[in-house]
C-alpha cells in the first residue's frame, strides 16, 4: 500500500518544524539530554501517526512497533539515526506485513527520519548471535511504540529475562571485549587533541557501557528483570549524570555545527564550543583551555566507572588454579582484602581510618592491584569525614614515599586524584586538575602528564631499547630517589598560575609541603633546585650540544653530578611523557650525549671541539680496523670534523662516509638513504658550495618532505657531510617504492646543478602550500654572541611551513652568512630552528644581526617562494 502525499506533506512539515524549533531550544537553553528526549518523543509521535495511516486495527495483532537503542532510551540527538525493531509474532505474519514494513520504513526516510529498521520474530529475538550482537544490546534498551502490546509484553517479560540469564556470561564477555577494543583503538586514554566524544574513552559509548553492565549485573544478583531506575534527568545529579549532560551537549553542538551525525570535537569545533559556553553553566564566551579542562574532567568521571565496570567481570572460566587464586587475602590492619586481583571491601565495613586508606594505596603502588567498584565508592564517601584526620609530618611523608616509590606509583596517584584524596594530601596539586596546555604539541592535561612523567621513570626498571637502557643505569645512583619523585609530582604545579615562570612559582607551592612534611633544608634544596632546573637541560639541547661554551655553561647550572643524573632523567621523562611521539630516538641520544658531555666537564675532562688525528690518533686506530687500507682516505676525511660528528656516527656509518668520500672521484655527488624508525634519513657528501643546504632542503620540500632534523659538518678539506631526517607528508615513497630512484636522482641533479631547483618546485608547486594551521606561532628571532667561542648563535622559533628552512637559508646566503653548524627540530607545528652562523669567518657584529632579522621577517611572512 501507499501513503497519501498530502499525509507526507503534512508528516514532513511537521517533522521540520519540529526540528526547528527543537534546534531554537537549544540555542537558547544548551540543553543537550532534554533536546535529545524531546526528539525522541516528537519522532515517537511521528511513527504512530505514520502507524495509524498503515495499519487501521492500532492494536495490529501480531506486529508491533519498538523504538531500541539511543531512541529506545529516549536519547535521540539531532542527526543520530532512528532504530526501531518490527516485532512479529511468527514468519506466517512477518510475510503478510512485509509490504506494510516496507511503506512504513520507506515513510520514515521520505518525511525526514534517518530509519535503521531490523525485523525479528519472537523466536529469533531468543537467541543471540556472537557476530551480531549489537542486536542483543540495544533490546536492553527497548521502549514499545505502538501494535500489538501483549506481543511486546511476551518478549519483555517472558523472553528477555530469560535470554539474558541464560547467556549473561556470552553478552557480558562479548559487551567487554567489545569495549576493550575499542579503548585500546583510542590507545587506552582519554586524552586526545580531537577526540571523538561518543566513541573515545571516556565518551558517551562508555556511560552507556556502564548502563548495560550495571543492569546486566543487577538482573544476574537479583534473577529477575530490574525495575526501571527513576530517570536521571529529575532530582539531584550525580558526578556521572552530569558527565552525561555535558556529553550530551556537545554531542548536540557538533550536530548542529557540521549538519550530520558528526562526533568530533576538533580543534576549531573546541573554539566554537567554548565561545558558546557548550554544555558549561555559565554563559557569554569562555577560554578554550578552561572549556576543555571541563571536557577531560566530565570524560574522566565517565571512564573511570566503566573502567570500574569492566575490571569487575570475571573471566569466562576458571581453572582449578585460577579458582584457588580467588582466596581473599587480607591487607594486613584493614578491612580491605585482595581477591582476583582487585581490592575490595567487606560487606558493610566502614573506612573510617585515613591511615587505612594510606595503606590501600600503598599497596596498589607496590602491586598494581585495582578497587572494586564498591571499595572505591565507599573510600569516596568516608572523604569528607576523613579530611579533618589527614596525618602530616613524618607519618604522611613516610606513607607518601612508599607510594611514589612503587613501581605503579602512577596507577596509584591516579586513583587518589580522581577520588579526590590526593588534593587532600597535597592542596597544591588542586590547581592543575586537568589543566589544558592548549596546543598541538602537549597531548595531555598537566596532571596526567605528572602521572606520566613517574610512570616513564618506573618502566625504566624495565628498559627495551637502547637509549633506555643507558639512562636506566643511572637510576640505581639517584642517592635520594624518594625526594626525586616528589620534585617530579610538584615540577609543574606552578602552570596552575598561568603567568610567569611556571618552574619558579612551582618551588614556591612546594613551600607549604615542605612545612607540613617537616623537611629540613638539604632535603627542601635538593627539590627546589631540581624543579627550578627542570627546563635547562631541554633549553641546553637546543643549542649545539657538542659546543664547548655550552656545554660549560650547563655545568656551571647544574653543579653537581648527582643533581645532572636526575636531570638527565626528568628531562627524558618529561619529554616523553608530553605526548607518545615527543621523544624520539634522537631527542633521547641528545639528552644521553649531553649528559655524559657536561659530567666530563663536571669531572675536569672534555674533548676539543674539532677533531686533529695528530691530538688524539686513538678514533683513527679504532676505525682503521675495519678498513686497514684507506689510512690516507680515513686522515683525510676526519680530520678537521667536529666531535660531534664522531660522537653520534657509529664506525660503520664512518666507514661508509669515508667510501662515499672515495667515490666522488667518479660521481661528485654521494647520496645515502636509509630509515631511522619512522623518519627517513639522506646523508650527502660532496664538496661545499654556495646554497647547497638551501638547495638540499628545497628540493626535500618540493617532494613534500618536511625535515624535522638536520645537521652539517665540514671537514678541513672542505667535504660537506649533511644529513637530513624527514617525514614523507604524502606518504609518496611508502605508497609508490618505484618513485625512490627518481626522487634519489632528482636530488642529486639539484645538488650537482643539472636541474635548476626553480624547475622542480614550480613543477610541485601545490605542494608547498600551507595548510590551515591549528596554532598560530608568533616568530621570533634572538641572536647570543657569548655561547659560542667562534659562531654567532641563531634561534628561529616559527611556525613549521613547507619549504621553511630552504626559505632560511636563501636569506641566510643573502646576507653572506655561513652556516657553521644547523641544529633542525620540530615540536607539533612548532619549528625551533638553531645555527651558528659566521660572516667573513668571524661573529656576526650587532649591525648584521639587525639586517639578518629584518631579512628573515620579511621572508617568513610571505608564502613558500620558487624563485
Amino acid at each position: 500500500m501507499n501513503l497519501s502525499a498530502e499525509l507526507l506533506t503534512q508528516c514532513r512539515n511537521r517533522v521540520a518544524a519540529d526540528v526547528a524549533s527543537l534546534r531554537i531550544s537549544f540555542e537558547r537553553s544548551g540543553d543537550g539530554s532534554g533536546l535529545a528526549r524531546r526528539r525522541a518523543l516528537s519522532v515517537s509521535a511521528g511513527l504512530r501517526e505514520l502507524w495509524a495511516a498503515i495499519f487501521p486495527n492500532s492494536e495490529s495483532p501480531g506486529i508491533t512497533l519498538l523504538a531500541t537503542g539511543g531512541f529506545g532510551r529516549n536519547e535521540l540527538f539531532p542527526y543520530s539515526d532512528v532504530d526501531v525493531l518490527f516485532l512479529l509474532e511468527n514468519d506466517k505474519v512477518a510475510e503478510h506485513y512485509r509490504d506494510a514494513i516496507r511503506t512504513l520504513t520507506q515513510a520514515m526516510w521520505d518525511i525526514g527520519f534517518r530509519a535503521s529498521p531490523a525485523t525479528r520474530t519472537l523466536k529469533e529475538c531468543d537467541r543471540i548471535s556472537v557476530d551480531n550482537l549489537e542486536f542483543t544490546i540495544a533490546l536492553l534498551d527497548r521502549r514499545f511504540l505502538v501494535g500489538d502490546n501483549s506481543l511486546f509484553q511476551k518478549l519483555a517479560a517472558d523472553i528477555m529475562p530469560s535470554l539474558y540469564l541464560r547467556e549473561w556470561q556470552t553478552i557480558v564477555q562479548n559487551l567487554v571485549e567489545i569495549a576493550r577494543a575499542r579503548h585500546k583503538k583510542y590507545g587506552n586514554t582519554i586524552f586526545h587533541l580531537e577526540p571523538n566524544i561518543k566513541e573515545c574513552p571516556g565518551g558517551l559509548r562508555d556511560y552507556h557501557v556502564s548502563q548495560w553492565l550495571s543492569l546486566l549485573n543487577r538482573l544476574h544478583d537479583e534473577r529477575v528483570w530490574p525495575k526501571p531506575v527513576p530517570s536521571l534527568f529529575y532530582g539531584t545529579h550525580t558526578d556521572l549524570e552530569s558527565a552525561y549532560d555535558f556529553l550530551s551537549s556537545t554531542r548536540c553542538f557538533l550536530h548542529y555545527r557540521a549538519g550530520r551525525d558528526e562526533n568530533t570535537l576538533d580543534w576549531h569545533g573546541q573554539d566554537e564550543a567554548a565561545a558558546l559556553s557548550i554544555g558549561l553553566e555559565t554563559t557569554g564566551t569562555s577560554d578554550p583551555a578552561y572549556w576543555m579542562r571541563t571536557y577531560y574532567r566530565q570524560a574522566r568521571t565517565i571512564f573511570r566507572r566503566a573502567q570500574l565496570l569492566i575490571d569487575a567481570v570475571p573471566p569466562p572460566r576458571r581453572s582449578f588454579y585460577k579458582a584457588l587464586r580467588r582466596k581473599r587475602s587480607p591487607i594486613a590492619g584493614t578491612d580491605f582484602f585482595v581477591e582476583d586481583g582487585r581490592i575490595g571491601l567487606s560487606q558493610g565495613a566502614e573506612v573510617s581510618s585515613a591511615e587505612d586508606m594510606l595503606l590501600v594505596f600503598t599497596h596498589i603502588a607496590q602491586h598494581g592491584h585495582r578497587l572494586s567498584q564498591y571499595a572505591e565508592d565507599r573510600i569516596a564517601e568516608a572523604l569528607p569525614v576523613l579530611a579533618v584526620q589527614l596525618p602530616e609530618g613524618p607519618y604522611l611523608w613516610n606513607a607518601l614515599r612508599s607510594i611514589l616509590l612503587g613501581p605503579s606509583a602512577a596507577d596509584a596517584l591516579r586513583t587518589m586524584h580522581a577520588l579526590g584524596l590526593l588534593e587532600l594530601l597535597i592542596p597544591e596539586f588542586h590547581g592543575i586538575d586537568s589543566l589544558v596546555i592548549r596546543d598541538a604539541y602537549h597531548r595531555y592535561t598537566v596532571d596526567e602528564h605528572t602521572f606520566v612523567v613517574i610512570e616513564n621513570i618506573h618502566k625504566l626498571r624495565q628498559p627495551h631499547e637502547d637509549w633506555e637502557k643507558r639512562l636506566a643505569t643511572l637510576l640505581p645512583e639517584i642517592e635520594r630517589l624518594d625526594l626525586f619523585f616528589l620534585a617530579l609530582l610538584m615540577h609543574d604545579t606552578g602552570k596552575a598560575r598561568r603567568t610567569g615562570d611556571h618552574a619558579i612559582q612551582s618551588v614556591q607551592l612546594c613551600e607549604g609541603l615542605f612545612s607540613r612534611l617537616e623537611f629540613d633544608n638539604e632535603e627542601r634544596e635538593a627539590i627546589r633546585k631540581l624543579i627550578r632546573l627542570h627546563l635547562d637541560m631541554s633549553s641546553a639541547m637546543r643549542r649545539d650540544v657538542f659546543d664547548i661554551e655550552t656545554i660549560r655553561r650547563f655545568a656551571d647550572k647544574v653543579g653537581s653530578p648527582q643533581q645532572l643524573k636526575m636531570l638527565s632523567l626528568m628531562t627524558y621523562a618529561d619529554i616523553r611523557a608530553v605526548a607518545p611521539e615527543a621523544l624520539t630516538p634522537w631527542k633521547a641520544e641528545q639528552i644521553w650525549q649531553l649528559y655524559i658531555s657536561t659530567s666530563n666537564v663536571l669531572d675536569r675532562s672534555i674533548d676539543e671541539t674539532r677533531y686533529h688525528v695528530a691530538s688524539d690518533p686513538s678514533v683513527l686506530e679504532r676505525i682503521l680496523v675495519r678498513i686497514p687500507q684507506q689510512a690516507d682516505r680515513l686522515q683525510s676525511f676526519l680530520e678537521g670534523l667536529p666531535q660531534r660528528y664522531l660522537q653520534t656516527r657509529l664506525p660503520e656509518q664512518v666507514e661508509r662516509h669515508v667510501s662515499m668520500c672515495a667515490a666522488m672521484r667518479q660521481d661528485p655527488v654521494q647520496i645515502a638513504y636509509r630509515t631511522v624508525r619512522h623518519l627517513h634519513e639522506i646523508t650527502v657528501i660532496t664538496n661545499d658550495r654556495p646554497l647547497l643546504f638551501a638547495d638540499m632542503a628545497g628540493a626535500l620540500a618540493s617532494w613534500g618532505m618536511n625535515i624535522v632534523k638536520a645537521d652539517a659538518f665540514a671537514n678541513t678539506a672542505g667535504i660537506i657531510v649533511d644529513t637530513f631526517q624527514f617525514t614523507d607528508s604524502y606518504r609518496t615513497i611508502e605508497l609508490n617504492p618505484s618513485e625512490m630512484d627518481r626522487f634519489l636522482a632528482s636530488l642529486r641533479e639539484v645538488i650537482a646543478h643539472q636541474t635548476r631547483l626553480k624547475t622542480l618546485m614550480t613543477a610541485r608547486r601545490h605542494q608547498l602550500k600551507r595548510s590551515q594551521s591549528k596554532v598560530n606561532v608568533e616568530t621570533r628571532i634572538s641572536f647570543d654572541n657569548a655561547s659560542s667561542s667562534h659562531s654567532t648563535l641563531l634561534q628561529i622559533t616559527t611556525q613549521d611551513t613547507p619549504g621553511l628552512l630552504r626559505q632560511i637559508a636563501l636569506c641566510f646566503a643573502d646576507e653572506d652568512c655561513n652556516i657553521e653548524v644547523a641544529l633542525i627540530d620540530t615540536e607539533g607545528e612548532i619549528a625551533i630552528d638553531v645555527f651558528y652562523l659566521t660572516h667573513n669567518g668571524a661573529k656576526l657584529d650587532e649591525t648584521k644581526q639587525r639586517t639578518l632579522s629584518l631579512a628573515l621577517m620579511e621572508s617568513l611572512a610571505e608564502e613558500p617562494t620558487t624563485a
